[in-house]
């Protein structure tokens, strides 16, 4: 949504009406002027619904809206999605429009690096850039339910939108033209998957975003960032990026059967090849560029030795292409440089050895050359273009590597055990088996395993003739196998770290720590060459192991041995915090302030062992699995958290909406380093008292503990799975096609527990409940004010940016929230039975609504963002409909299959259209 600019909103409004005017063209043409009528007959009659009071003008429309033939229910939510997307990438273009409009000195990046200056002197400016880690992972979570055919027609759409024209002109008579050919192409695009993506086709299309952002993005960036600093007297260290881009697609294993060894392997296949065609493009941009001639500059001895070894030793440079370009050495170094990369193509592809100076090994040999390049020009007058545009694609390719993006592995932490089991078993030195072990046994059976210097198995473990791993085991284990061959050939970096899913104790830390040294990637007991290559992750995602979180940290790094594999990286450990599943459990607002403790406990125990915190926030799209605007979520920290290293998710349709658009991409950069950096220097102390950071977390508490308790009546309910099930179309998720993960978990949880949390999002939002945004909210803030702390509630509101940022998004979230369509969808689809359910939830939400609507100190939700409260009603006007059409298709399959019939195509067909309207109004699937 565009936010609260009065200059956008008259302009944005009459360009929507535009393409709406197109796309009723568009239809009369497809489908003749009745299904036109139709669709503005029940837009009509769903405005004056939704201002009526009675309740039978919903009605009517409901019921006439259940009784359309398929294939015109089905054209007529088709109708009302585009004109979703057809407004969302109005809006994207409107807010490029903003930025490019706000002044240069008023952005992001400048504003934090003044303020840090200022404060701090440059000398504070330069050790906090120094120390910038920031890495925007992108994760396959199946929430983008568009596909890339409607996502590459949209862009078009914003990119003929980004000229403006006026009214009459031949150049609004062109552009209405060419935009009328893209509504027609997209109109008779089919919108709906045919076949399941596999983790091949997740990571191609991640690729196809990483290339944009590094070629078109990045250099402005890192130019711009490198300008401000060296104004405040402060530099961006050579060889290195203050921000990169990490990858779970091809490595998230946790739940996923599709994401195997080979995929893996082919995975990082594909992100070299691309890395490697990034620097090419790079260097051939250079090639064109330096045109430094040695006659009038000087010979460069270093530069011309290396050219020697280059050509006559490696064959690197044809003679042909030598002869004419002898008096510019830097093209010739350069067009070596070049061909290194297509042989490091070759080997990679081919399987050959490394062949030092033919090709590289190592992104570090390709910084190196470049060095040689920039050392050359430096020393023969040539310092502005050694330190220009060559420098920041040094700077980028730094962040490229060879393998374009860092590939986490992720695995759920009983399958580890699982394969230790089959290890302990067959050794039969414990005195019973090793499943039977409690969780305090088993942590002091591993410590002193991998304090050890003995194999567990030796090489046999990972051949299947050995029968030492069996089929479910054998996976598992391989998978370090895989790691390790891909560091011989991509280099170290390609794979930094493990994910250890539902990470319960410090066994379960310990005990994949164990398998990586059975499998090579951890050496310590050789007093010279110990190493650890791979670090190891703990992903704390329930409640109880997020109040757990110091203590799982501190028995980890108070074993000799893990903290030694510590120590050898770095002296730095990554914890992953999961939004989503607390959230599920525990409800929005004991999941962020759970979250928020779990902070500022790990920051404790890492200081107290001299060990530098890197955080990973898995953030979702939307509030109930941890959205919201980025800036805010890292600003809103605990003081003293972020010292530079900060890693968070990117997932489904964030993707698209941050990065589709090259300006909306820059943003999405600039204020995610912009936040990490201010966070860094600025709040290192807490910005309030210790008595009043005491008080809020008190009251904090206050909330969190009557939110919770609500949430569970909620959750605990044995109703609750029938009633989530019958009122929401979760059971259509798998059929939407949009991505290659099961929606359930393939370990032991079973029932709403095995759910994960993107289904569990994705009913409550297409019902329009959106349960796990908001709910028990209400009831926590009641309850505080009700104890006498109001007035500390509204000075929280002022002054604390945690609880400032959970009150904003759950506004939000209230404010997409509708309980006359969730009722529609309760009393149509759900048994009176179970409608008791509902009542509790909507006495919650008028509950909520009243409690934020007090404490914001507003009449009405969104009052304070007036036309981003508009903006939503407008769009109630074609998103009922949809809902309303999604409840009669919900009806219809329903009736089909209690008759025992098969499922209809058409009918399934029309479902899953609504559905993807309802993510298109929304902008969010789950």
């Amino acid at each position: 949504m565009v936010g609260d600019d009065p200059h956008i909103d008259a302009p944005l409004r009459a360009v929507v009406r535009r393409l709406s005017t197109l796309l009723g063209r568009t239809i009369a043409d497809q489908h003749g002027p009745e299904l036109l009528e139709l669709v503005e007959d029940v837009r009509r009659q769903t405005k004056e619904a939704k201002s009526s009071t009675d309740a039978d003008d919903a009605r009517r429309i409901q019921q006439r809206l259940a009784e359309l033939p398929i294939e015109q229910a089905t054209a007529l939510t088709r109708a009302f999605t585009e004109y979703f997307l057809l407004a969302n990438a109005a809006e994207q273009v409107y807010r490029v429009r903003a930025l490019d409009e706000a002044a240069a000195e008023d952005s992001w990046i400048p504003r934090t690096v003044k303020a840090i200056s200022e404060e701090l002197g440059p000398e504070a400016l330069q050790a906090a850039v120094d120390s910038l880690d920031v890495r925007l992972v992108f994760t396959a979570h199946p929430t983008e339910a568009s596909r890339r055919a409607v996502l590459t027609k949209l862009r078009r759409v914003s990119d003929l939108l980004d000229s403006e024209t006026e009214e009459g002109t031949v150049e609004r008579r062109r552009q209405d033209r060419d935009l009328s050919e893209v509504i027609e192409a997209l109109w008779q695009t089919d919108e709906l998957r045919r076949q399941q993506p596999t983790p091949i086709d997740e990571s191609r299309n991640a690729l196809y975003y990483l290339r944009q952002i590094y070629l078109h993005t990045m250099p402005g960036v890192l130019d711009d960032f490198r300008d401000e600093l060296r104004e405040a007297g402060a530099d961006l260290t050579e060889r290195t990026t203050p921000l990169r881009f990490g990858s779970w697609i091809g490595g998230d294993r946790d739940g996923n059967p599709f994401v195997t060894a080979a995929v893996t392997r082919e995975v990082l296949r594909l992100q070299a090849d691309t890395a490697i065609d990034i620097a090419i493009e790079f260097i051939t941009r250079a090639i064109a560029d330096l045109s430094v001639s040695s006659s009038l500059t000087g010979d460069d001895p270093e530069l011309r030795a290396s050219l020697v070894e280059d050509i006559e030793r490696h064959g690197l440079v044809e003679r042909d292409q030598y002869e004419p370009y002898e008096q510019e050495p830097y093209r010739l170094k350069l067009g070596a440089m070049r061909s290194k990369l297509e042989n490091t193509r070759r080997r990679i592809h081919d399987g050959l050895a490394h062949e030092a100076g033919r090709d590289y090994l190592r992104g570090s040999e390709l910084q190196d050359d470049f060095d040689l390049v920039r050392a050359a020009l430096a020393r023969h007058q040539g310092d502005r273009v050694a330190d220009g545009s060559l420098a920041i694609a040094q700077q980028v390719l730094a962040g490229v590597g060879l393998s374009l993006a860092t590939l986490d592995v992720r695995e759920h932490a009983e399958k580890h055990h699982e394969v230790l089991a089959r290890l302990f078993d067959r050794l039969g030195e414990l005195d019973g088996a090793y499943d039977d072990l409690d969780r305090e046994t088993r942590t002091r059976v591993l410590s002193a395993e991998l304090a050890s210097r003995r194999p567990m198995a030796g090489a046999e473990l990972s051949s299947p003739e050995s029968g030492i791993l069996d089929d479910v085991t054998r996976p598992t284990f391989q998978v370090f196998g895989e790691i390790r061959e891909a560091h011989r050939v991509y280099g170290p970096e390609c794979i930094e770290t493990y994910i250890v899913s539902m990470t319960r104790g410090a066994d379960d830390i310990l005990a994949v720590a164990l398998l990586a040294r059975e499998a090579g990637l951890i050496d310590l007991a050789s007093p010279e060459k110990k190493r650890a290559d791979i670090g190891f992750v703990p992903l704390l995602e329930t409640v109880e192991e997020l109040r757990n979180a110091g203590a799982i940290l501190d028995q980890l790094l108070r074993d000799p041995s893990y903290r030694e594999i510590v120590r050898l990286r770095g002296d730095r450990q990554e914890i992953m915090l999961g939004y989503s599943d607390s959230n599920k459990e525990s409800g929005v607002v004991t999941s962020q302030w759970e979250i928020h403790q779990a902070q500022r406990r790990l920051r404790d125990v890492a200081a107290e062992h001299d060990v530098t915190l890197r955080l990973f926030h898995g953030r979702g799209g939307s509030v109930g699995r941890g959205g919201g605007p980025t800036y805010d979520a890292i600003l809103a920290q605990p003081y003293g958290v972020l010292e530079g290293a900060i890693k968070f998710t990117e997932q489904g349709e964030v993707i698209s909406d941050k990065y589709m658009l090259p300006v909306l991409a820059r943003e999405n950069l600039d204020l995610s380093l912009a936040a990490v950096l201010q966070g860094t220097a600025l709040h290192t102390t807490p910005r309030q008292s210790a008595e009043q950071l005491e008080r809020f977390g008190q009251v904090m508490q206050h909330v969190s503990d009557a939110a919770f308790a609500r949430y569970r009546v909620l959750a605990d309910d044995p109703d609750l799975p029938e009633y989530f099930v019958l009122s929401t179309p979760v059971e259509q998720l798998g059929d939407l096609k949009i991505g290659s993960r099961p929606s359930k978990r393939t370990t032991s949880e079973k029932g709403l527990d095995g759910l994960r949390a993107i289904p569990w999002v994705f009913g409550w939002t297409q019902s329009r409940q959106i349960v796990p945004g908001w709910f028990g909210a209400g009831s926590g803030l009641k309850a505080a004010r009700e104890a006498g702390l109001e007035d500390e509630l509204h000075d929280m509101l002022r002054s604390w940016h945690f609880f400032r940022t959970v009150i904003s998004n759950i506004e939000m979230t209230l404010a997409k929230t509708d309980m006359d369509i969730a009722a529609h969808y309760v009393h149509s689809l759900v048994p009176e039975r179970l409608w008791h359910l509902f009542d509790g939830i909507r006495e919650e939400y008028e509950l909520t609504v009243a409690e934020v609507e007090r404490l914001t100190g507003v009449l009405g939700l969104l009052d304070n963002q007036p036309i981003l409260k508009r903006t939503l009603a407008v769009r109630d006007r074609y998103l009922d409909p949809i809902s309303y059409m999604q409840v009669a298709m919900l009806q219809r399959v329903r009736a089909r299959d209690a008759q025992g019939l098969e499922p209809d195509e058409q009918l399934q067909r029309a479902l899953l259209t609504t559905i993807n309207g309802v993510a298109a109004g929304l902008k969010n699937t789950g």
